[in-house]
């Protein structure tokens, strides 16, 4: 097991829901720290809680290795550590669950991980949840927003 725990916050934001958003992840790793931002010109909150957890999985050089997202999103934890997004693979998101096209991809990423999800409290005193709310905000506000294909093509 490794000597550090890889710890990464995550926020997603949206200026109306729908409308442009952005998300922002801080990863930690020891004494390293690094943070990533990207801002999208039409999503949803929800996509962009889900991006950044996906992006920053993406992100990783190390596989098989343990690591602790703390996000102030609910949708996001529950879907996870309830098991839920299980479920939406096995049946093919039957009913009409949303952003399939993400939940796929992150299950994809998740079978290289030992991943723990921990829900924060949003806009509360945590210094790395603000940081994360930051770039996120400032993301979405940013000119040259990229597109989210998955929500503007109506997967």
């Amino acid at each position: 097991m490794q000597s550090h725990p890889l710890i990464i916050y995550t926020d997603g934001a949206s200026r109306g829901n729908p409308g442009p958003g952005g998300f922002g992840i801080v990863l930690m790793w020891g004494d390293k720290k690094k943070e990533i931002s990207k801002g999208f010109r039409l999503t949803t909150n929800n996509r962009m809680e889900l991006m950044a957890v996906i992006e920053a999985l993406q992100t990783l050089t190390k596989k098989n290795i343990a690591l602790t997202i703390y996000t102030d999103s609910k949708y996001v934890v529950d879907s996870i550590e309830k098991k839920w997004v299980d479920n939406w693979i096995k049946t093919d998101f039957k009913g009409g669950k949303k952003n399939k096209d993400l939940w796929t991809k992150f299950y994809e990423l998740s079978k290289h991980y030992t991943i723990k999800m921990q829900w924060v409290k949003g806009h509360a005193n945590n210094p790395f949840n603000n940081r994360c709310d930051e770039l996120a905000t400032a993301a979405a506000d940013a000119a040259n927003l990229l597109i989210d294909d998955g929500y503007e093509q109506g997967v």
